[in-house]
């Protein structure tokens, strides 16, 4: 018999039913990456409104030479330093959702929730496993752009497969690649409802930036923990239990990716 699984309402609803008398702990947990996104909306509006001053007052050939003749690779790279260390935060903060959803328990510290990610425990997985899945990602991406979106939603749970593998045995060697190929193995079917469950979040999204980026000290807590709420109603305890020592283990290779 086919598995049912949560509808986007049902998701959704389990949330907040979860936030009902605990925003003020969701939304703390969430506040770093809350406040980078309100000011990320206010750099880019003052973006915006300077380059309609500068076109409106300047000759557009000029302004485009002018615009390229800064550019770098290396100023690019470094600008992606930033992303990456706030993609851990909210890795992190994942997890502490993860947790919540599945104890109902909102006995926690909100900061060390939101970086729990950087405990010895889950640092060198997560960090490589983010490094991995970039990495097959991009090449994907090399051979088309749809592709790469397509095997970016295959590997977007793999950091929570290594969660719970590892919350399972603290003391278990988790192959990295193993995680990236069961996450991959665990969208087969998926990835379109993952996508669907982020573009219904989009009229709030509009809605917080029209506000100043105010509406993301609400929205944001209440996505990544929907988020959350698919992961555990896809994976279900599968990674929580217990292998056989004599139960034989698949070897990962690259071309399984």
């Amino acid at each position: 018999m086919e598995r049912e699984y949560q509808s986007r309402a049902s998701l959704k609803k389990e949330v907040k039913s979860l936030f009902a008398g605990h925003w003020g702990k969701a939304v703390t947990l969430n506040i770093i990456p809350t406040l980078l996104s309100i000011i990320g909306v206010i750099i880019v509006g003052a973006v915006l409104m300077a380059m309609i001053a500068i076109f409106a007052n300047t000759d557009p050939s000029m302004a485009a030479n002018e615009s390229f003749s800064g550019h770098s690779s290396g100023s690019s790279f470094v600008g992606q330093i930033p992303s990456f260390i706030l993609g851990l935060i909210t890795l992190g903060i994942n997890f502490t959702f993860l947790d919540w959803l599945r104890s109902k328990d909102a006995d926690f510290s909100s900061l060390k929730g939101a970086f729990s990610v950087f405990s010895k425990r889950y640092f060198l997985g997560a960090f490589l496993i983010r490094i991995l899945a970039s990495l097959f990602t991009f090449l994907w991406t090399l051979l088309f752009i749809i592709p790469g979106i397509i095997k970016g939603y295959a590997y977007s749970q793999a950091s929570y497969i290594f969660k719970d593998l590892t919350d399972n045995d603290p003391q278990a060697d988790v192959s990295f690649l193993d995680c990236i190929t069961k996450s991959r193995e665990l969208m087969n079917g998926h990835k379109f409802r993952f996508f669907v469950l982020q573009l219904s979040f989009l009229g709030w999204d509009i809605l917080a930036g029209l506000s100043l980026g105010i509406g993301y000290f609400w929205l944001t807590p209440y996505k990544n923990a929907t988020y959350m709420a698919f992961y555990k109603d896809l994976a279900g305890d599968q990674f929580l239990q217990t292998t056989s020592a004599d139960e034989p283990t698949e070897e990962v290779t690259v071309e399984a990716i």
